[in-house]
């Protein structure tokens, strides 16, 4: 079997997709576990895509495996897959505080071959940001592979493992941060007598057209900001509003205790 999904949820399924859609993967090369057998039944009824009987029926029957569990289960998953695991096999790990190092640990000296990924949940409409640790045990044919796997889901970054931390806090956790904004935006029209639903819409609908003028027009925000700001407009009106409630410092110090909470998972996991 070409490739094993330890865990088909959110994450997992995502990749999945992806790598279906775009037929980089064929269902009769995918093998999934899943403690959820409601789930892995309809994989295999939706997509035909075999189901193992269990973890270790799947590392050893698997050239590459991804662990898609959340990282509190990681540990007691690689404690049972670890002897099956050979030489020249490819493990991708997606798990949050979980450092090369740490894997490596884990899985002991039996050749195995380890990619880190960090992927947000926006991969599961193709518009992820995928970031892959520059720092791994694969050879360059097998990391252009799982480039290529992860491109399928949207933007890839190569990235030292040494901004991981940063790379969680500003893409892997931020889509929750986003959909705050949105619905305090949405919030904010409901009492200025919009109707939910067009509410919601209308605030999803500038965030994502504003993400891509970003994206496309290559202007740092300030300068966009700016543009959108008339002299004693409506618009600087809202921004002196924003200012004064600290919506920078808020957004900063957030990611800065996203981030410090996963320096603080890959020290109390590697102890």
């Amino acid at each position: 079997m070409k490739i094993g999904f330890i865990g088909a949820g959110n994450m997992g399924g995502a990749i999945l997709k992806g790598a279906l859609a775009k037929q980089f993967l064929k269902p009769e090369e995918i093998m999934i576990s899943d403690v959820n057998t409601d789930l892995c039944s309809k994989w295999n009824q939706s997509d035909h895509i075999k189901v193992a009987a269990s973890n270790a029926e799947l590392a050893q029957n698997c050239e590459w495996i991804v662990l898609a569990v959340k990282p509190v289960f990681l540990a007691d998953v690689l404690t049972e897959i670890t002897p099956f695991l050979h030489q020249n096999q490819k493990v991708i790990s997606i798990a949050a505080g979980w450092s090369m190092r740490m894997l490596m640990d884990a899985m002991g000296e039996n050749g195995v071959k380890l990619l880190r990924v960090m992927p947000n949940t926006p991969a599961l409409l193709g518009e992820g940001l995928i970031a892959l640790c520059e720092e791994t045990t694969l050879d360059a044919d097998a990391f252009q592979w799982a480039k290529s796997l992860f491109s399928t889901l949207g933007v890839v970054q190569i990235i030292p493992e040494r901004l991981m931390d940063a790379v969680i806090a500003v893409s892997g956790s931020s889509p929750a941060y986003v959909f705050m904004f949105i619905e305090a935006m949405a919030d904010a029209a409901v009492r200025l007598g919009m109707p939910r639903q067009m509410a919601i819409e209308c605030a999803a609908q500038a965030v994502m057209g504003s993400a891509k003028m970003v994206l496309e027009t290559k202007l740092h925000p300030a300068v966009l900001k700016d543009q959108v700001c008339s002299p004693g407009g409506t618009t600087i009106e809202a921004v002196q509003s924003l200012e004064e409630s600290g919506l920078r410092g808020a957004v900063m110090k957030a990611m800065t205790a996203c981030a410090e909470k996963s320096k603080q998972m890959t020290q109390g996991s590697s102890k």
